[in-house]
This record gives structure tokens, sequence and C-alpha cells, in this order.
């Protein structure tokens, strides 16, 4: 690997826990969400009100989940945001594939969308409507959304889409490539 893509993922990964650090320090002064509260908005002109609301199960003290809840926010989707101590249980629950797991785990429409999926991908699942569980993104690849990189380098990353069966298959390649 070489010296300056070695930097970058060093970088990412310091800006990531520094985030996730920071999210800490904000949610100790502020009162969290119980898993009963109500969705969290954007503002009305920028919900789309034909698609789903996304319900997305993060641990409190992770900065880089509520940057993904950003990104859903901004591409248009209302989001019910629900802390968890334990997310284990809940992507038993939804089938999250052994190996394919990621620090946040949301149900849109019926599908499980696992990680630092792009929401443009998450809108073609929802008009495909595939027989599948849905989506995952093992780990926390550089550049995807939450984890953006300050010289906008996206590490070369796949999407998966988790059939009923819980195989996997690619579902959309993103990132700059090797």
């Amino acid at each position: 690997m070489n010296r300056t893509l070695s930097l970058g993922l060093l970088l990412g990964t310091v800006l990531a826990t520094t985030a996730c650090a920071r999210a800490a320090e904000e949610s100790s002064a502020a009162p969290v969400a119980s898993e009963a509260s109500a969705p969290t908005q954007a503002s009305p002109a920028k919900v789309d009100p034909a698609l789903p609301v996304a319900i997305v199960h993060k641990t409190a003290s992770c900065g880089c989940c509520g940057i993904w809840v950003d990104h859903l926010k901004a591409a248009g989707f209302q989001v019910d945001v629900r802390d968890t101590d334990d997310m284990n249980p809940i992507k038993v629950r939804l089938g999250v594939p052994v190996g394919k797991a990621s620090c946040h785990t949301a149900e849109i429409g019926g599908y499980v969308v696992e990680g630092h999926i792009p929401a443009e991908d998450i809108k073609r699942l929802l008009v495909e409507r595939p027989a599948a569980r849905g989506l995952v993104l093992p780990g926390m690849p550089a550049g995807s959304p939450g984890m953006e990189m300050p010289d906008g380098y996206v590490q070369p990353y796949t999407v998966e889409l988790v059939r009923t069966d819980g195989s996997t298959e690619p579902f959309a390649q993103h990132g700059q490539g090797g």
C-alpha cells in the first residue's frame, strides 16, 4: 500500500474516532432521545413524502452515524433515530449476515440498510423492490456517506444486496479505484 493511501486511511480513522468522541462529549451534556421518541425530521421543505420513514438504530455516542443520518435527511428521508447500547439483537432480528456488519442499522421501506450506504443506492432499492432482505456495506469505508475525507478521497467499496436466503451479491460500486 502506498504511503499516501496509508496516511489517508489513518487520517480517516482518526477523524471518525474524533467525531465519535466529540459526539459522546456533546451527548453527555444534552438529553438522549429514547426509543419511543418522536421521529427526527429534516425541515418540512426537504422531506420527500414519497419516501418511507428511515428508522436508524445506532449508539448515542457515534458521530459518523449522526453524519449518515444527516445524509439521509438531505436526500429527503424523514428519519426516526433510535439510540441503543446493544446493536447486536437488532442486527440479528433484521438478518444482517455475519461478517457484514457496520456501526448502524436502518429499517427503510421493509428493507434492512446496514452501514454507510449512499442514499441514492437506497432510493434505487426502493424503486426496484427486489426480493431481498436489503443492503449492506460492511465496515466503514473512507469517503462513504458519514465517513467523508477532507481531500474528497473515496476508497473503492461495494454495496451488497442481501438476498432472502442471506447470500449477497454486488449492488453498487463506489470509489476512485486503485
